[in-house]
């Protein structure tokens, strides 16, 4: 029977895994930044703020030259509101009542610097006054009583120019611009004088982040001079110190191709945003820049003391989650960059977010030296800035990437008296630190637990993840290396998985014959060891391109291999299924008739044998609100029986769709992920799913990970 799940009944059908616990942020809509500039090439969120009732979101769009806005009236269902286009590029935004104070960088280059401050009617998204900051301006803030604005004039440097380091002329400085009635009071600008502070370039202090306290205090962080710095509201400065270094052990230094936490090293902080918790306390996201990045987070008291330095454990909780981006080894990591805070339902929160995870840590300060990391949230493609509206429950999160596949969005969160949501799938109970990602093919073991690889992301550590989805959420339980004498099975990228019946497993690999990895199926022991393999007959060689195969199964004697796009003998819009005869060693084959693509390529990426019937992953390679084939599809075993030898005219099969997968993709209020690569299936034919999140190589590196019941 074909599953079809209204999309108003979503939130009651999906089976993702719940945490228990009795206050959660859930993510309850996205919304794609596009909307606001259809006409620009590349748009993006960065900063982001909110009007004073909570129900319209302001924030920049660099690529764009616009400032846009959202009207989140009601919240699961956010809309297009307008942009103002600018002539520059709009770096920060923080409002206050209904006006929002926007800075835009106009500067010709890193030497002749320039930069305005606009104050905005968000209501009618008029401009109401725009003063000359004499700079190229980064962060903004307002203070709490709306009487003035303190913007970052960075001033940056040149990444190109010499050794790329500071000090480069022209200084940067914070402004600060008393407000007035009609907007804000130009001839009152204050250039705070902040140079001479730093130890590293004190010539050249390249503010980055400012943030307000209740005490009008202005916090200031000079990121490439690794610096702390605290403002009066005249300009004068009330304390300053270096923002120190952290030794961090158990970190992956190396862009390998593996997750190896095992490197030791001391890095400074080089802080980028920062958030006050109260009037004498704040946090840093240490993001890193020209020297370093502690891949964590610190609270401070304002004379300089460390409170709390989280080390190594921020990013190793998103390790074990699946965020970690290893082609950042070599960098700062998991790079966290924003940093929030506020009071929700009583309980302060401070929310850190990783640019290269794509990931949001909420963090319970009720006691600011000790915090404790309640919830992991995922983002879309590198967060930026966030906005709390405690007052209505949100969270807001603006996320920068707009090329990497889906576009840049806006993420809202709600703090509910309900289950978390996320994550689906967590390696945290295991002994040792055990990353993972890029999850394919799967196979459900006779036990009900399931088996599931890792694909080529990983060339230097493929791997087979043991699964107790017993467990909420499902829990990795063992990790088993796949090796060839010895050593890390190379050459080798794994899209599917089936059992051998003896303890062992068939692995069937994608090939790319350009990089001399073959299409192949290969026999693995229980213990990962690589004991045999299958090559493909000289007529498949003959015919064969990169897009290989994508899933495996196995019946009796009888192995099935999915083929996810045409060959050069398939007719257009035919993908092979392979079976191979274990006794006989021979081949055969037949076409499966896939959905015509509204956009891109329609591919199979998953093959399950259950009962009497044949299931297949059926999917498109879009994202977001372009996706539009996202199946589980199904054939009578007995169509099994028309394939035929390899090198004959192969017979077609027409499968039927069983369940529609795009409501169980938006359930979580997120995007449309575009690889749905796992199947597995139970006794009872609850089917599990899973999505491949590409080692978070511009991808969010959320993974879903959910079951299904056919009915």
């Amino acid at each position: 029977m074909i599953l079809r799940v209204a999309l108003t009944s979503v939130a009651a059908l999906a089976t993702a895994p719940a945490l228990a616990q009795d206050m959660n942020f859930n993510r309850i809509a996205s919304f794609m930044v596009a909307e606001n500039a259809p006409d620009a090439e590349e748009s993006s969120a960065e900063i982001i703020s909110a009007t004073a009732d909570g129900m319209t979101l302001v924030y920049t769009d660099g690529p764009a030259e616009v400032v846009g806005f959202i009207d989140i009236t009601d919240p699961t269902n956010p809309v297009a509101k307008g942009a103002i286009e600018l002539e520059g590029e709009p770096t920060s935004v923080s409002v206050f009542g209904t006006t929002a104070y926007l800075g835009e960088n106009t500067s010709e280059d890193f030497i002749n610097v320039s930069g305005v401050l606009h104050a905005i009617d968000a209501d009618t998204q008029t401009v109401l006054a725009s003063c000359d900051l004499g700079g190229q301006p980064d962060s903004v803030a307002v203070s709490p009583d709306g009487s003035f604005v303190a913007v970052a004039i960075e001033n940056e440097r040149d990444e190109d120019l010499g050794e790329g380091r500071v000090g480069q002329m022209p200084a940067g400085f914070v402004a600060i611009v008393p407000t007035t009635e009609g907007g804000l009071n130009c001839d009152g600008l204050i250039e705070a004088d902040i140079t001479g502070l730093a130890d590293i370039a004190p010539e050249d202090p390249e503010p980055e982040f400012v943030d307000i306290n209740n005490e009008n205090e202005i916090v200031v962080t000079l990121q490439e001079n690794n610096h702390m710095i605290v403002l009066a509201s005249d300009g004068s400065v009330l304390s300053h110190f270096s923002a120190g270094d952290v030794t961090l052990e158990g970190v992956d230094t190396n862009e390998e191709g593996a997750l190896i936490f095992d490197e030791t090293i001391t890095v400074v902080r080089e802080p980028d945003s920062v958030a006050w918790i109260d009037n004498t306390h704040f946090a840093t996201a240490n993001e890193g820049d020209m020297d370093g990045g502690s891949r964590g987070w610190t609270i401070f008291s304002q004379d300089g003391d460390v409170v709390y330095e989280s080390g190594v454990d921020f990013e190793h909780a998103i390790i074990q989650l699946g965020h970690y981006p290893e082609e950042r080894s070599g960098n700062k990591g998991v790079e966290p960059e924003s940093v929030t805070f506020d009071v929700f339902g009583g309980t302060p929160y401070v929310f850190v977010g990783a640019e290269r995870s794509s990931i949001v840590g909420v963090y319970n300060v009720t006691d600011p030296a000790n915090p404790v990391l309640e919830q992991l949230l995922p983002s879309g493609i590198g967060p930026e800035g966030y906005v709390t509206i405690p007052e209505r429950n949100l969270l807001v999160s603006a996320n920068e990437v707009d090329d990497a596949g889906p576009r840049a969005h806006v993420m809202l969160f709600e703090y509910q008296n309900a289950p978390a949501s996320y994550p689906h799938l967590t390696s945290a109970g295991m002994e040792e630190l055990t990353g993972w990602g890029a999850i394919s093919g799967q196979v459900m073991a006779e036990d009900g637990t399931i088996y599931a690889v890792s694909d080529s992301f990983y060339g230097m550590q493929p791997t087979i993840f043991h699964i107790d989805v017993s467990e909420t959420p499902a829990q990795i339980v063992d990790a088993i290396r796949i090796t060839r004498e010895g050593q890390p099975a190379q050459l080798f990228d794994m899209e599917g998985i089936a059992l051998d019946g003896d303890g062992g497993f068939w692995i069937a690999s994608e090939g790319r014959s350009d990089r001399l990895v073959p299409h192949a199926i290969y026999h693995v022991g229980a213990d990962g060891a690589l004991e045999d393999y299958i090559a493909l007959p000289d007529e498949l060689l003959a015919v064969e391109r990169r897009f290989g195969f994508e899933g495996i199964t196995r019946v009796g004697d009888m192995l099935y291999v999915a083929v996810q796009r045409e060959w050069r003998d398939d007719p257009e819009n035919h993908s092979k299924v392979l079976g191979y005869n274990l006794e006989t060693e021979e081949w055969s084959v037949i076409h499966y008739k896939k959905t015509e693509p509204a956009t891109g390529w329609v591919g199979l990426s998953e093959i399950v044998a259950h009962g009497d019937h044949m299931y297949f992953v059926e999917r498109d390679n879009q994202h977001d609100a372009r996706a539009v084939t996202k199946l589980i599809t199904r054939v009578p075993m007995s169509a099994m029986d028309r394939m035929v030898p390899v090198g004959e005219t192969p017979a077609v099969m027409e499968p039927e769709v069983v369940v529609d997968l795009l409501p169980y993709l938006i359930s979580t209020g997120g995007y449309v992920l575009d690889k749905v690569e796992g199947l597995a299936i139970s006794p009872d034919g609850t089917m599990w799913v899973s999505t491949d999140n590409d080692g978070v190589d511009d991808h969010s590196g959320e993974t879903m990970f959910f079951s299904v019941k056919a009915k």
